[in-house]
């Protein structure tokens, strides 16, 4: 499933067509994805200009003039991608496309360009909402701290961590207390951190609720993994694709995720996979304590 980096990429690159653009038609091609579309989705959208498009947590959300949002959630295999005008030669070299069979939602813009969203396993979906009650929605009412966010430090990881008797990596990856991060870069940051996934979250914690230094290394840590994978483009293992239908690159600086038994590269150790609820996590049993 696509996490922040992903999405954030998907976000910027649709962001330079569709902020302060028309949708001048709408073609939903079926009933349902994960779950049925909203009601008269395709009439409630025709010609209504975006304002602008965010990010929350891993929802792409696109505010109306109609003083709705357009949620829209990539789930395991969605994808976009953009053509400009009614070009049907094959792509550039290098570029990957999707089988056309999966194009379910095509958005037709003021501008002559076409956006389409690709989903084979049809674990996405979108949703219309009312403005005012976004903030109230079950789907983001809940959702934790966004880890590129301004505010986002050790004192804001502290907090977030007391009282949780959690390793490192569950607490990380509970969407309640950080917004967005997933398997991947929640491996990669505590590496970078040194910091064992094993270890209880409590221990980031001053008794007096001050973060520790390891608390300020792993926001740190965390800022700096997501901005680098979204300067990549993200991470394609599988599905993910950026809109203009190349791959991300950021796999290729993985320093631990999926590359159990090498050579830790900081201090020769052996990088150790084991599972923890559930996922796989990958870690260096040399330097992360």
């Amino acid at each position: 499933m696509p996490e922040l980096p992903e999405v954030e990429t998907v976000r910027r690159g649709l962001e330079a067509v569709l902020l302060g653009a028309q949708l001048r038609r709408v073609d939903q091609r079926r009933p349902d994805l994960r779950f049925p579309f909203p009601e008269r989705f395709a009439e409630r959208l025709t010609g209504r200009i975006v304002g602008a498009l965010r990010r929350r947590a891993k929802y792409l959300i696109a505010d109306l003039d109609s003083a709705e949002s357009l949620v829209m959630h990539l789930g395991m295999s969605g994808s976009f991608r953009i053509e400009q005008g009614l070009s049907t030669g094959p792509p550039p070299s290098g570029m990957s496309t999707k089988d056309p069979a999966h194009d379910h939602v095509v958005f037709e813009l003021s501008t002559g360009a076409r956006i389409i969203y690709n989903d084979p396993r049809r674990f996405g979906f979108m949703l219309l909402i009312s403005r005012q009650a976004l903030a109230a929605h079950p789907l983001l009412r809940s959702a934790g701290v966004e880890p590129l966010s301004d505010e986002f430090d050790g004192a804001i990881l502290a907090k977030v961590f007391a009282g949780k008797r959690t390793s490192l990596k569950a607490a990380l990856l509970d969407q309640k207390l950080v917004a967005g991060l997933g398997n991947i870069y929640v491996c990669e940051a505590l590496y970078r951190a040194g910091l064992s996934p094993l270890r209880l979250s409590t221990t980031l914690v001053r008794r007096n609720g001050a973060p520790s230094t390891r608390a300020m290394r792993l926001a740190h840590a965390i800022r700096e993994v997501l901005e680098e994978a979204i300067a990549a483009g993200g991470s394609s293992l599988r599905d993910h694709r950026t809109i203009n239908g190349g791959l991300g690159y950021f796999q290729h600086n993985f320093r631990v995720y999926g590359r159990a038994d090498n050579s830790c590269a900081r201090c020769g150790g052996t990088i150790k996979r084991v599972t923890q609820s559930g996922r796989a996590t990958f870690y260096c049993g040399g330097c992360q304590r």
